[in-house]
């Protein structure tokens, strides 16, 4: 009688909110350094030279302790996991084309939120207000975290907007204020909030989002509203709409 082909799961790896390796259904353990290496490969999508790997993993040593440091992190791999989700060849390194990466998942969950209505239900608020690895301070990381920020707080309005306009006020005001939680200062934020108010037919709600926004802008960046905002609840003033922003 034939044996079952044994069928290995894929790797997982989290970057979102912390990082974490699994394996299936379960978590595995990984040094701090076959951490970083594995972040870094997630981070890129791409083959990476082994000396670029190594100059940014460990920028602050001589050489030739960065090379060193990237061999060791590769035999910690090798050894425990059997090299993990890295493959290492004489080209380079990259992580195996079955690693999930929960960023990129996201990513192509909120890319999907123009071309098709219903990805909106499909997406975990909670996972969009986490940051890329928030208690690292590795330089090469700053680019992914900006990058995933832009993406996570469109999304977020995409979701608020959408939420609106089938009537899910609940949901709408859920993300919107999620967006303006992870950035105080963006104004396309309150606005989306101000729409979903006046959406609801709370025009006192809109009028006190707009002024958190106006005295909020004001004494942070010295800023007034945009043209726009200030056009969104003019007819609420019952004056002009310049004539309320100072």
């Amino acid at each position: 009688m034939p044996q079952a082909e044994h069928v290995t799961a894929g790797y997982t790896v989290r970057l979102l909110g912390g990082f974490e390796l699994g394996q299936g259904d379960r978590s595995i353990a990984a040094s701090p350094s076959a951490q970083r290496l594995l972040a870094y490969l997630a981070t890129r999508r791409a083959l990476v030279n082994r000396a670029t790997a190594a100059r940014a993993l460990w920028p602050d040593y001589p050489d030739p302790r960065p090379a060193a440091n990237l061999r060791s992190a590769l035999w910690r791999l090798r050894r425990e996991h059997g090299g993990g989700p890295v493959l290492s060849t004489v080209r380079g390194l990259e992580l195996r084309r079955d690693t999930v990466v929960d960023v990129h998942t996201v990513h192509a969950k909120t890319a999907a939120l123009s071309s098709a209505p219903d990805a909106a239900w499909d997406l975990d608020l909670a996972v969009l207000r986490q940051d890329v690895l928030p208690d690292w301070a590795d330089e090469w990381l700053l680019p992914t975290r900006e990058w995933f920020r832009q993406v996570r707080l469109h999304a977020l309005e995409t979701l608020c907007t959408r939420h609106c306009r089938y009537g899910r006020f609940d949901a709408a005001l859920e993300a919107g204020l999620a967006a303006i939680d992870c950035e105080p200062l963006r104004e396309s934020a309150h606005r989306a909030i101000v729409r979903v108010h006046l959406a609801e037919g709370n025009p006192a709600e809109a009028l006190r989002q707009y002024e958190v926004y106006r005295r909020l802008a004001g004494s942070e960046l010295g800023l007034r509203p945009s043209q726009q905002f200030r056009a969104l609840i003019a007819h609420l003033l019952g004056r002009p709409m310049d004539a309320h922003a100072t």
